[in-house]
This record gives structure tokens, sequence and C-alpha cells, in this order.
């Protein structure tokens, strides 16, 4: 795989990919948050935009899209909270569990899904599989 530098991408074209826009307070939009399509692509939406709905069929983190579009985080951020505003996407943030016992979605307010193991757990397991 050939890695490009985010410098050598026109700043013209990430321009009127964003609209102008050079950053989102949207966040939900972090690193690790998945997004999910919630509909299809229509007529007319922005060529970015249609991508993003066919790569997030199933869960994709922000910071993979960034890497399949080959745009930086922040115009993909800016792109997913148009998405997000429209309705076509939704944003899930992974549980962590210091968590526990409250509502992810109270906390966040962003789309509620399973809660994954303690870390303590996540840990042993880690060093259970090292020391096969």
């Amino acid at each position: 795989m050939t890695r490009r530098s985010v410098d050598s991408e026109n700043p013209d074209r990430l321009y009127t990919v964003t609209g102008g826009r050079s950053r989102t307070d949207d966040t939900r939009l972090d690193l690790v948050a998945l997004i999910v399509a919630e509909s299809e692509p229509t007529a007319g939406m922005q060529s970015e935009h249609v991508r993003i709905l066919r790569l997030c069929q199933s869960p994709v983190a922000v910071v993979e899209l960034s890497a399949y579009l080959e745009l930086p985080v922040s115009v993909v951020r800016i792109l997913l909270s148009d998405l997000l505003d429209a309705g076509k996407i939704t944003a899930r943030h992974p549980r962590t569990g210091a968590r526990r016992g409250t509502s992810q979605a109270a906390l966040t307010g962003l789309a509620e899904f399973p809660e994954l193991p303690e870390s303590e757990l996540l840990k042993q397991v880690l060093v259970g599989l090292k020391n096969l």
C-alpha cells in the first residue's frame, strides 16, 4: 500500500467538499465512534456522502472512513456531521466498563447497543492469549 501525505491533497478540493467549513462542533464524532448508514444514497447527493453511506452498511469507525476515503479526519467529521443532521447515519460510541448501569444513550445522546466487557477482563484474556 502506498501512503500519501495529507498535505498532497488539493486544498481547493477539500474546501469545496466541506463547503468552506474547517471544523465541526459535533462531539459525537470522535475517532472511534462507529458510523452506521440508516438510508440508501439518493439522487443529487454529494459523491463523498454517497461513498460514506455505501461504506457504512455495517459499523465503521470514523478513523477507518478517513482511511477508506483518503481524506483528513477533520474533513470526514464535517461530512459525517452533515449526514447525521440529515438523519442518514447514526453514530454509536463503544461502551466502557466504567459506565455500567447508566444508559449510554442517556450519557451521550447516541444510539444504544450491547455493553462491552470490563477492561480488566479483557486485559486478563490478552495475558492468557500471550501465554499460549
